[in-house]
C-alpha cells in the first residue's frame, strides 16, 4: 500500500474553518451565526445512552439533551437497523417531526429522486450482532451501512460527507474498501472515537515533530470496543511525532503473560505508572494480583522504530491515559482523557462539533487516516489475542499521514 503524505493535510485545510476550530471554548456551544443543515442518521439501533442517542439526541435536543443550544444542523430522516424493546426512535420521530425511513436509500433522498441531506451520521455500534468465531470481533454493520449510502451518492450522482463512528469496519479489508471508496468517489469522510476530542488532565499537546522514545496507554473495558478508544487517544497525540506513523507489527500478552512480556523488555512499570500517577482512583496493591485474565496489554512496533504498549488495565483502572517519553526529557509526560461518565455525555458534544464543522465546510475536521490506521491495529490485536498473543506483522499498515496544527484535534480544554 503507498504511503498517505502527512504534510498534503495542512495543504488541504480550509481557511475558512480555523476562526471556528481555533476556538478554545469549555462549552460545546459555540457557533458562528449559520443557517441549520439537514443530515441523515443511519444507525443500528436508536436506546438510552447508544452512540446514537448521544449524538443524535443533542442534534435533536442541543448539547446538554434537555433543550437549548445545539448544532447547527438538525435531523431530516432516521434509518434503524433494529428496533428493540427500550427503542427511542418512534417516540421522538413523533414529537420531533423527523420520519423514520424505510430503507439507507430513503433516509438520505426522503423519498425523492435526489440526495436531500447535507451529510451523514452513520452509527454502527450496540444492537443485536454475531461476533466473528475466531477472534470474537463484534461483526457490526458498518460496511454495509456504508456500501448503501454509497449506492445512493451513485445512484443520484451527489456526495455528500459521511461520519462513521468508531472504527471503520471490524475487519481490515472493510475499512480500506471503504477508505478507497471515499478517496475515489471524493467524499469527506471522517470517523473515530470521541477520546481525541475529550478534556485532557493535566492539557497536553505534543510539540509537532517531536521525537518520543517510549509511549504508554492505560485502557479499560472490552479489548476490542474499548481497546479502540485505547489506540485511538494515543495515536492522536504520537501522530505529531516526526518520521511515519505507521506500524509494522503487533503482539499481545493477557493475564500471567503480561508478566512475561514485561521481563523480555516490551513494556516497563515506570511507563505504567506516569500514566496511573494523572488518573483517579487506581486500586492499591500488587499489580500482579490485579491484572488477571481480563487484561491484555498490545504493543506495537512503529515504522519509525517507536514501541508502544496499550495496557487495558481491568480491576487497575476505569480510565484512560497517555505517558509520553520525549527524547532529552528525564520524565515522562502523562495526560488522562476524562470523560463525562454521566449523561449528558458531554465528550460527545465535542465529537459532534466536529462532525458539525465536517458538513458545513465540506471538509474534515481530522484526516480519517487516524482511524483507518487504529482500525487495522485493532483487528492484528483481535487475532494476536486470538492466537495466544503471536506476533503479527502489518506491513499494510505502512499508513503516514500530517497531523500537524489541527486544531480541532488537539484543543486542550478545561473540564
Amino acid at each position: 500500500m503507498s504511503q498517505m503524505n502527512r504534510r498534503t493535510w495542512l495543504q488541504q485545510a480550509s481557511a475558512a474553518s480555523l476562526p471556528l476550530l481555533m476556538s478554545n471554548t469549555t462549552r460545546a456551544t459555540e457557533s458562528p451565526a449559520r443557517p441549520k443543515l439537514p443530515v441523515a442518521a443511519v444507525v443500528t439501533e436508536y436506546t438510552p445512552n447508544s452512540h446514537t442517542d448521544v449524538l443524535v439526541g443533542k442534534i435533536l435536543a442541543g448539547f446538554q439533551q434537555q433543550g437549548g443550544l445545539g448544532p447547527d444542523l438538525y435531523l431530516a430522516s432516521l434509518y434503524t437497523d433494529q428496533v428493540p424493546e427500550r427503542d427511542m426512535s418512534r417516540a421522538l420521530s413523533r414529537k420531533y417531526k423527523f420520519p423514520i425511513a424505510a430503507t439507507i436509500e430513503e433516509a438520505l433522498t426522503l423519498g425523492t429522486n435526489q440526495v436531500q441531506v447535507a451529510g451523514v451520521l452513520s452509527i454502527g455500534e450496540h444492537g443485536t450482532y454475531p461476533h466473528t468465531p475466531k477472534t470474537k470481533q463484534h461483526m457490526y454493520p458498518r460496511k454495509r451501512f456504508f456500501d448503501e449510502i454509497t449506492a445512493t451518492f451513485k445512484k443520484y450522482d451527489k456526495v455528500v460527507p459521511v461520519f462513521n463512528d468508531k472504527h471503520l469496519a471490524y475487519r481490515w479489508r472493510d475499512a480500506k474498501a471503504m477508505y478507497d471508496t471515499s478517496r475515489k468517489m471524493n467524499f469527506p469522510l471522517m470517523a473515530g472515537s470521541s477520546l481525541p476530542v475529550t478534556w485532557r488532565k493535566p492539557a497536553l499537546t505534543l510539540p509537532e515533530d517531536c521525537e518520543i522514545e517510549a509511549v504508554l496507554t492505560v485502557g479499560r473495558g472490552q479489548f476490542e470496543a474499548h481497546g479502540f478508544h485505547a489506540l485511538e487517544a494515543q495515536q492522536s497525540l504520537i501522530e505529531r511525532r516526526t518520521g511515519p506513523t505507521g506500524v509494522i507489527a503487533v503482539q499481545t500478552a493477557r493475564g500471567s503473560q503480561i508478566w512475561e512480556a514485561e521481563r523480555q523488555g516490551l513494556w516497563a512499570r515506570p511507563m505504567l505508572q506516569a500514566a496511573l500517577d494523572v488518573i483517579p482512583n487506581v486500586a492499591k496493591g500488587d499489580w500482579e494480583d490485579i491484572l488477571k485474565d481480563d487484561s491484555a496489554f498490545y504493543f506495537l512496533e512503529h515504522q519509525d522504530g517507536l514501541k508502544s504498549t496499550i495496557a487495558m488495565a481491568n480491576r487497575l483502572s476505569v480510565h484512560y491515559a497517555v505517558a509520553v517519553k520525549l527524547r532529552g526529557q528525564e520524565k515522562p509526560l502523562a495526560t488522562w482523557f476524562k470523560l463525562e461518565l454521566n449523561p449528558p455525555f458531554g465528550h460527545f458534544a465535542y465529537l459532534l462539533k466536529a462532525i458539525e464543522q465536517m458538513i458545513h465546510t465540506n471538509q474534515v475536521s481530522y484526516p480519517v487516516e487516524r482511524t483507518l490506521l487504529t482500525t487495522g491495529i485493532l483487528d492484528a490485536v483481535m487475532h494476536s489475542l486470538a492466537a495466544n498473543g503471536k506476533r503479527i506483522e502489518t506491513p499494510q499498515l505502512a499508513i503516514d499521514y500530517e497531523n500537524g496544527n489541527w486544531p480541532f484535534a488537539n484543543q486542550n480544554r478545561k473540564h
